[in-house]
Parts: structure tokens; C-alpha cells; sequence
């Protein structure tokens, strides 16, 4: 009788069970999906999919900025910057909800073992400094102020084969320069982590088995071209950016990974990262110790490069000069480009300047003409604000390299009598040019304190001054 009694209350206990954990499982379930959907969102972004990758396309002005792709009324993309940080908010949320009930392992567990792991330092902690700028500003010349360093791993332009391989659909305007500046952003963070995997879907050919003998530019960073990440020279196999000191074989990425790790700190320039407000989750991640050096120059010096560096994408401005009738007119979108490259630069160091919370003594501003006429003083301030001891040996390097009694060949030679070459722009520089510039950068001119000149004679007679005496820009 007593088991007649007890089966249907076990029965009812058992169906209660099951109703209980269904509705948990479909809550689950619920939570499981809309976190799968929306990292495969995020994934769009922080892991470009292979869809996104075409053939390169002919690269405009190396470091021009398209007018479209500033949002209107120079709003600075603050309003992506506000979707993607409340994004990564609610994805964040979930996380930790999915944690709360067993559906994903803690950080800690399965993360911690995913992400390349950083050195134990003993006594000081790991820096990542990025060299922030254009391109034509001094910026190779300055980022081997870095790279002469034995304990910093330092990298040229990596972001360069993204900008070779991602493409952005042209009239997509504002968002595509939220688009690409968050894909840089990612694989920044990648790289500081010591993370080089990131760069080989982006890199052309793709690598095999971890080996590439065409990474832009390697022979501009001694940590891969010293040992052990310069293996034997491969007869047969031709290296593109291959070392200038000695003949390595083709990249081994993992080597390089090791040799990042093993260094003390990290430091890399790039030229294609334009809004700063896009570094602040880097700043803010704990596993990295931020410092954003941001390196501008005169921009009527930088226009005056360009036109030689890249000769052939100026041909409208130069059959606009020696044009005397007045025939020509100089295309509204070539002044355009101008002007948006000069307030991204502005709009970048007024946000720096302003010193939000986030970028509190992480961010210096360095004009390229102070570096030249002071050069060790400059590199002395710069690494008193990263936190690194200066070595003897990037003090020689500097002694040795500013002092020569020409400019190295080549228009991207890191030789510079620097104390003389700054102002060489101002004497075959016609005044028209001059006053293009003038007209469209006024703004960013006066902010870093670049004088406007009056006329043609103010603008080649050396005992006038375009330079505003300024204190250094970094923050404490």
C-alpha cells in the first residue's frame, strides 16, 4: 500500500523536474543564440572573414584621408565610437550571464590560454608604444629612435597589408572609416599582444607553414632580421623587404611571436590609424600599458614631400602650377582631400590634448621640426614619457645619423643632417601652393603653431621665422 501511496508523488516530483529544466534549457538555449549572433557580428570587424578580401586595388596618396570618409561636420565618427563601445557593453553582459549559468567557461580557464602570453618582467612593466602619423612627417625617421633600442620589438607599417587587402565599399562614407578604423584597431591590439598570426590572412601570398618572404618592410626592423628570427638564407627564394645587415631566409612568423615576447617592450609606427578616440579600449585593456606618441609636421612641408615621393598621383596639382594664364583650376576634391587629412590630424590631437580620462599620460604630441633642430632632447622626452630608459646605444645611432653632411639617398632614407633639411621645403615651394595649404589646414596650422606666410618673400627669407616656439605637448 505504502508504495501505492509514494509512486504518483515521485511521478509528480519527476514531471515538476522536467518542466523546471526545460524551461532553463530554453533559456539556455535563448542566451547561447543571441551570444553566438553576436559575436558573429563582432567577427565582421575584429576578424575580417575571408569574403572581405579582394585583389589589391591601386593605392591612392599613401596616407590620404577621401573627404567621404569623414563623417559630416567633422563629427569625428563619434557617434560610432559611442555604438561600438555600447556593443561591447551588452556583448559583455552577456558573457558574464552565460558565465553565471555554466554555458561558457570564466576567463581564466579557456581565454587566458588563447591569448599569446606576455613575458614576466621583473621589476618594470611592459610598454606598448605606438609612433601615430602621417605619412612624409620624419616618421621612419623617428620610429628608429625605437628600433636602435636592443630591448623593444619594433615593427614598420604592419598595418600596411591590411590596407592592401581589406576593401571598403567606396560609398559607404562615414561607416567604412569606422569600418577600417576598427579592422586596425583589432589587429593593433593583436600585435602588442605579440600576436604576428593576425597579419597572415592579410598578407600576400598567404604564408605556409607560418613562412613569408614578403612582410612590408622587414628589413626596417633590426628584432627581425637579428638572431634566432633570421634563419639561413634560402638560394631560390626571393625576399622582397628582405634585411639590410645581413641575408636571412624567409620570415618565420612564430620566430618572431617568441622574439616579441622575449623583448621588453613593444613599439611600432603606423600611418593609417587616424582617430585616435578609436584607441581607447586599447588603452584601457589591462594586459597593455598604452603610450601614443602623435608625430605631425608643417603641412605645407608635407604636401611639398608627397609631390615628390609620390609624384604621379600630383599631376593635376602640378599642371595647376605651371599653369601662369590661370587656365587651369586646381580640382575641388584635391582640396578636399587636403583639408580632411588636416582636421582628422587636428580633430586626433585636440582629443589628445583635452586629456579625457582614458588617455591621462598616455599620449604626447611631437612636432617632426622640433625633433630636427633637437634631436636627442626629443628622443630623451619621448622615452621619459614612455617609461623607458634611454641606451647609449640609440644615443650614438642618434649622434651618428643627424650629423651627416647630407641627406641620405632615397626618399624614405632615415640619414638626415636634421638640423638643415626641416625648412627646406620653404625655398622652391611656390607662394600659390603655399597658400592653398594655408587656406585649408589655417586650423591645424595654428594649433601645433605654423605660421602663415604673408607672401612669397616671408615664405623664403630665413631670417623669418614660420615655427612658433612651443613647450612639450605630453601629458603627465
Amino acid at each position: 500500500m505504502e508504495k501505492g501511496v509514494t509512486l504518483p508523488q515521485d511521478c509528480r516530483d519527476f514531471v515538476n523536474s522536467l518542466k523546471m529544466r526545460s524551461k532553463y534549457a530554453l533559456f539556455l538555449a535563448f542566451v547561447v543564440v543571441v551570444f553566438v549572433f553576436i559575436e558573429k557580428e563582432n567577427k565582421i570587424i575584429s576578424r575580417v572573414s575571408d569574403r572581405l578580401k579582394q585583389i589589391p586595388q591601386p593605392v591612392t596618396d599613401a596616407n590620404s584621408t577621401d573627404p567621404g570618409l569623414l563623417l559630416a561636420d567633422n563629427a569625428s565618427l563619434l557617434s560610432l565610437s559611442e555604438l561600438d563601445s555600447a556593443f561591447s557593453e551588452l556583448r559583455s553582459r552577456l558573457h558574464n550571464l552565460s558565465v553565471q549559468l555554466g554555458v561558457e567557461p570564466a576567463v581564466g580557464e579557456e581565454e587566458v590560454a588563447a591569448e599569446p602570453s606576455q613575458p614576466a618582467l621583473a621589476g618594470h612593466q611592459r610598454r606598448h608604444v605606438l609612433l601615430m602619423a602621417t605619412t612624409r612627417t620624419g616618421s621612419s625617421f623617428v620610429g628608429e629612435f625605437f628600433n636602435q633600442q636592443g630591448n623593444i620589438f619594433y615593427l614598420f607599417e604592419p598595418l600596411w597589408h591590411i590596407e592592401r587587402t581589406v576593401s571598403f565599399d567606396a560609398g559607404g562614407g562615414g561607416a567604412n572609416a569606422a569600418g577600417s578604423a576598427l579592422v586596425y584597431r583589432d589587429v593593433l591590439k593583436q600585435l602588442f599582444l605579440c600576436d604576428l598570426y593576425v597579419l597572415e590572412p592579410f598578407i600576400s601570398p598567404q604564408p605556409e607553414d607560418h613562412l613569408t618572404p614578403v612582410l612590408f618592410r622587414r628589413g626596417s626592423s633590426r628584432s627581425l632580421c637579428e638572431e634566432p628570427v633570421c634563419t639561413p638564407f634560402v638560394k631560390k627564394v626571393f625576399e622582397k623587404y628582405h634585411c639590410k645587415s645581413r641575408r636571412c631566409g624567409p620570415l618565420n612568423v612564430t620566430l618572431a611571436a617568441e622574439a616579441c615576447r622575449r623583448k621588453d617592450h613593444m613599439a611600432l609606427k603606423a600611418v593609417r590609424i587616424r582617430q585616435l578616440e578609436f584607441l581607447q579600449p586599447l588603452a584601457e585593456d589591462p594586459r597593455l600599458d598604452l603610450r601614443v606618441i602623435q608625430l605631425v609636421r608643417d603641412p605645407r612641408a608635407v604636401l611639398a614631400s608627397r609631390m615628390v615621393a609620390f609624384a604621379g598621383k600630383y599631376e593635376s596639382w602640378k599642371k595647376w602650377l605651371s599653369d601662369d594664364d590661370g587656365r587651369d583650376r586646381l580640382r575641388e576634391e584635391e582640396v578636399q582631400r587636403l583639408r580632411g587629412n588636416c582636421e582628422s590630424i587636428r580633430l586626433s590631437a585636440e582629443l589628445g590634448l583635452r586629456q579625457p580620462a582614458w588617455l591621462r599620460g598616455r599620449y604626447m604630441l611631437v612636432r617632426y621640426e622640433d625633433v630636427a633642430r633637437r634631436p636627442l632632447q626629443k628622443a630623451r622626452e619621448m622615452y621619459r614619457f614612455a617609461g623607458i630608459p634611454l641606451t647609449q646605444q640609440v644615443e650614438d645611432w642618434i649622434q651618428k645619423n643627424t650629423q651627416a653632411a647630407r641627406d641620405g639617398s632615397g626618399i624614405y632614407s632615415t640619414q638626415k643632417n636634421s638640423s638643415e633639411q626641416f625648412e627646406k621645403w620653404r625655398f622652391s615651394m611656390p607662394f600659390k601652393l603655399a597658400q592653398v595649404v594655408q587656406t585649408a589646414c589655417g586650423a591645424t596650422m595654428r594649433l601645433f603653431g605654423y605660421k602663415l606666410a604673408r607672401d612669397a618673400a616671408s615664405l623664403t627669407n630665413r631670417s623669418v621665422s614660420l615655427l612658433e616656439e612651443r613647450g612639450t605637448f605630453w601629458v603627465t
